[in-house]
This record gives structure tokens, C-alpha cells and sequence, in this order.
């Protein structure tokens, strides 16, 4: 069964001039393996900023058209890989990469308190796991811009031509951040890790979106 999976990274921010889902989610699409002879594989590297979610998301659910949507950012809070179980109708008063300021505490005023992903958490934290990556299940995306997409992507799965999937997954800072924090003692995860662990995830996305597609074509 034919599947297209749009996977999506951020570009740096302010406080994080070094983002590696960028070159995570470029490394993912070049993967060749049997399980993932059938799938389209669209990268995209968003401008952490309110305006680039909010232009880009539309227009690649429209032309890309993916069954499934597998975004990663990065946390400077992660000790490991975190799979995230929903987005909160919160946004910060951090300034996002283009200098701007949320207007707004919440980003549906009045809207629900948390739109849930759709999705089992434990299979893709189990994954990472089998693979030797320390990986969570996590409620909090934070207020930013990795909480915000997942707002928008889980919107989109609840619309009728939408994605069948979506998922976000928060990733530590890469080795080159973490030598500059050494004294925080945090763990030094090299690109290859993230890769692993990354590759297990989409390996394990890409048979439940086979699932869902399946029992949705029914």
C-alpha cells in the first residue's frame, strides 16, 4: 500500500542557533529500506516562526497530500527522545525566529484545553526503545512553536481529506549545544542517535498509517 509521509523539522531559533530535526528529518527522507519501499518520503525544515506554521502547513496538506504527518523539534529540556501525546491551547510570550510576540495566551480562544494526538504513543516509544534509544511518552509539548504545529496538525487529521496520522517527537540538543552547556551534565547525543531512534519511529509510523489507511479504504 502506496503511502506519502510529510516529515518536518524546524529551522533555529532564538536561544537555539543549533537545531538538528532540520538535518534529522533530511537524513529520515533519504532512507532506503524494504519496509519503506512503497513510501513517499517529503522532508520540510520550517522557519520557527508563527507565520512560516501557519503559510507552509496549508500548502504542503494540499500539495503533498501526506497519510501521515511526522514532525520533530527540539527541547532543551529532553534527556531523551519524548513522543508527545497532545498539544495545549497555550502559546508563549517567546519571540519567535522572525521577532514576533504571541498575541494570545491560548491559540483558539475559548477552544478546548488540549487536542489529543490520535495516535498510540507507546508502540513509537517502543520502537526507539528496540532500537537502544532512551525515548518517554510526554503531556507537555511546551507553549512554543513544536506545541503550536502539533495544534495545527492534529487539527488537519480531524478533517475528512486530512493526514490519517500525526505525531511530534521532541529530541535533545545535539552534541555541539551540549558541550557549550557542560556544566548542566547532560547526556551528548551525536546525530546518529537521533537518526536510530528516529528511523525506528518512522519505520513504526508507517505501519500504523498503513493500518489506518487500510481499515479507512474498508
Amino acid at each position: 500500500m502506496a503511502l506519502t509521509i510529510l516529515l518536518s523539522g524546524f529551522g533555529p531559533f532564538p536561544g537555539a542557533s543549533c537545531n538538528p530535526t532540520g538535518a534529522l528529518v533530511q537524513g529520515l527522507a533519504r532512507l532506503r529500506r524494504p519496509a519503506l519501499a512503497d513510501a513517499r518520503l517529503v522532508p520540510h525544515v520550517f522557519q520557527t516562526s508563527y507565520r512560516a506554521v501557519d503559510r507552509d502547513l496549508p500548502r504542503l496538506l494540499t500539495e503533498v497530500q501526506p497519510d501521515a504527518v511526522l514532525m520533530f523539534g527540539v527541547s532543551a529540556k529532553a534527556r531523551c527522545l519524548e513522543v508527545e501525546t497532545r498539544a495545549r491551547n497555550a502559546m508563549s510570550a517567546f519571540r519567535d525566529a522572525d521577532g514576533h510576540q504571541a498575541l494570545s495566551t491560548g491559540i483558539v480562544p475559548g477552544g478546548p484545553r488540549a487536542l489529543l494526538f490520535g495516535v498510540p504513543a507507546a508502540p513509537l516509544a517502543l520502537a526507539a526503545r528496540k532500537a537502544r534509544i532512551p525515548t518517554a511518552i510526554s503531556r507537555d509539548a511546551g507553549r512554543y512553536l513544536c506545541n503550536y504545529l502539533s495544534w495545527r496538525a492534529i487539527e488537519a487529521t480531524a478533517r475528512p481529506a486530512g493526514p490519517c496520522f500525526a505525531a511530534f517527537i521532541h529530541v535533545p540538543e545535539s552534541r555541539q549545544a551540549v558541550v557549550r552547556r557542560k556544566a548542566m551534565g547532560a547526556r551528548s547525543w551525536r546525530m546518529r542517535d537521533l537518526l536510530r531512534g528516529g528511523e525506528a519511529i518512522l519505520l513504526a509510523a508507517a505501519a500504523e498509517t498503513r493500518r489506518r489507511k487500510h481499515m479507512k479504504e474498508r
